[in-house]
C-alpha cells in the first residue's frame, strides 16, 4: 500500500516503515533536521548567538551561520600556527624562501615562517655522508681495471645546496666519476693495483672538491678512500700470477740488497786493513832504513877516529848476533898448534839453568845467551892473541 494512496491511514505510516503511536512519537531513524537544529542551538550558545525556541528561525540561523565560521576560523589558525612554528636541531641549519626567493638562513633554534608564502628546507650540515663508485675503466697502458671508491662528504653551504643545484647528490656522483676516470686513465696499471691508491685518491679529491666548487653545490668533500682495485674475472688469474711474479722480484731484489749490505762493508774493511798494513810496512821500512844510515853514518866517523877498536867491535857484535840465534858453537884451535875442537852446548847449558831454578822467561834466555856468546868470543880472541904471539 502507498504511503499517500487515498484511503489508506497516512498519518500512522511512513517511507521507514514506522508506526505513529498514539502519543505522536514514532520508531526508526531521528530526525535530521531536529539534530543539526540541537546542534545549532548548541553552537549558538557557546558564541552569544542562540535564541530561545520561541525565536524567529531567521535570527537563529544567522546566528549559527557566524559561529561556525568563527570555529572554522579558530581551526585554520591553529593549524597555521602549528605548520608555521619548526625547531632547527644544533646540528641543522635551514633555508628560508619567500615568494621563491632567497629570504634568509636560519640556525639553530625555534623559529617560524609564513606558509604559504615561506618555504624551507632544512638538512643536517655536520654529518658525513658517504658515497660509493665502482667500475671497469682504461689504464693509461691501456688495460681495463675495476676500481671501487668512497667519497666522505658534507654540506658546507645550505644556501647553495638548496638553491644553486638541482639535485646535488646526483651532480656529486657524476663529478666522481669524471674525476676518477679521468685519474686512472693518466695512471699506469702497476701503479692503480700496487702502490699508488694513495696518490690517485689525493688527485681524484682535488680535481672532485674543484668540479664541486665550479658548479656551487655547497658540498665538501673530507676523504676519498681508494680501495683495493683488481683486474676483472676473466684475466685476474693471469694477474695474480703477474702479481706473484713482481712479488717474487721484489723478494730477490732484497735478498740481494742484503747479501750486498753484508759483504761490500765487510770487504771495504778488509781492503783498508791491508792499506793500513801496508802503510804500516812501509813507514817501518822506511824507518829502520834511515835509522841503518844514521848508525853506518855514525859508524864511519868513529872508525875514522879508531879502526881498529871499531873493527874489533863490530866483529863482536856480529858474533853475538850470530851466536844469538843458535844452540851450538863450535870453536877450533890454531893451525900451528894442536888441532883442538871446543864444543860449546849452548842448549845443554841453558836447559840445565831452566831446570835448576825458576822458569827463565824470555828476557833472561837472551841473556844468557848474550853471556854465552861472549864467552866464545873472549875465547876465541884469546887463541887470536896467541896466534899473534907465536907468530912474533
Amino acid at each position: 500500500m502507498a504511503w499517500n494512496e487515498p484511503g489508506g491511514n497516512s498519518n500512522n505510516q511512513d517511507p521507514w516503515g514506522g508506526k505513529r503511536r498514539n502519543n505522536g512519537d514514532r520508531k526508526g531513524p531521528p530526525d535530521l533536521d531536529e539534530a543539526f537544529r540541537k546542534l545549532q542551538e548548541s553552537l549558538n550558545g557557546l558564541f552569544g548567538g542562540g535564541k530561545k525556541r520561541g525565536d524567529d528561525g531567521g535570527s537563529s540561523g544567522k546566528g549559527g551561520g557566524f559561529g561556525l565560521l568563527g570555529i572554522g576560523l579558530v581551526v585554520l589558525a591553529a593549524v597555521w600556527l602549528y605548520s608555521a612554528v619548526y625547531v632547527v636541531d644544533e646540528q641543522e641549519q635551514a633555508v628560508v624562501l619567500r615568494f621563491g626567493k632567497y629570504y634568509e638562513t636560519v640556525g639553530p633554534g625555534l623559529n617560524i615562517y609564513f606558509p604559504p608564502i615561506d618555504r624551507k628546507y632544512m638538512e643536517n650540515v655536520t654529518r658525513e655522508r658517504a658515497y660509493t663508485k665502482q667500475g671497469q675503466m682504461l689504464t693509461e697502458d691501456e688495460n681495463i681495471v675495476e676500481v671501487p671508491l668512497t667519497v666522505q662528504y658534507k654540506i658546507s653551504n645550505l644556501q647553495d645546496f638548496v638553491l644553486n643545484v638541482d639535485q646535488p647528490e646526483i651532480s656529486l656522483q657524476h663529478a666522481t666519476d669524471s674525476a676518477l676516470r679521468h685519474v686512472v686513465g693518466s695512471t699506469a696499471m702497476d701503479q692503480v693495483l700496487t702502490e699508488g691508491r694513495e696518490l690517485m685518491a689525493s688527485e681524484i679529491k682535488e680535481r672532485l672538491q674543484r668540479f664541486l666548487d665550479n658548479y656551487r653545490t655547497g658540498i665538501t668533500v673530507t676523504q676519498v678512500n681508494v680501495q683495493s682495485a683488481a683486474a676483472p674475472r676473466e684475466v685476474q688469474e693471469a694477474f695474480d700470477d703477474v702479481i706473484r711474479a713482481r712479488e717474487d722480484e721484489q723478494r730477490s731484489r732484497n735478498q740481494a740488497e742484503t747479501y750486498a749490505n753484508g759483504v761490500v762493508p765487510e770487504a771495504r774493511g778488509q781492503a783498508q786493513r791491508i792499506l793500513e798494513d801496508a802503510n804500516g810496512y812501509r813507514d817501518e821500512v822506511v824507518s829502520r832504513a834511515k835509522g841503518e844510515a844514521d848508525r853506518f853514518t855514525k859508524l864511519v866517523a868513529e872508525y875514522r877516529k879508531a879502526p881498529e877498536v871499531t873493527r874489533q867491535r863490530l866483529y863482536l857484535d856480529t858474533m853475538q848476533e850470530v851466536f844469538s840465534n843458535t844452540s851450538k858453537v863450535l870453536v877450533t884451535g890454531s893451525k900451528g898448534g894442536q888441532n883442538n875442537l871446543l864444543y860449546l852446548p849452548l842448549d845443554k847449558m841453558i836447559d840445565s839453568g831452566r831446570s835448576g831454578s825458576a822458569p827463565v822467561t824470555g828476557a833472561a834466555s837472551a841473556a844468557s845467551n848474550e853471556a854465552n856468546a861472549r864467552a866464545a868470543a873472549d875465547h876465541m880472541q884469546q887463541q887470536q892473541q896467541t896466534r899473534s904471539r907465536e907468530t912474533r
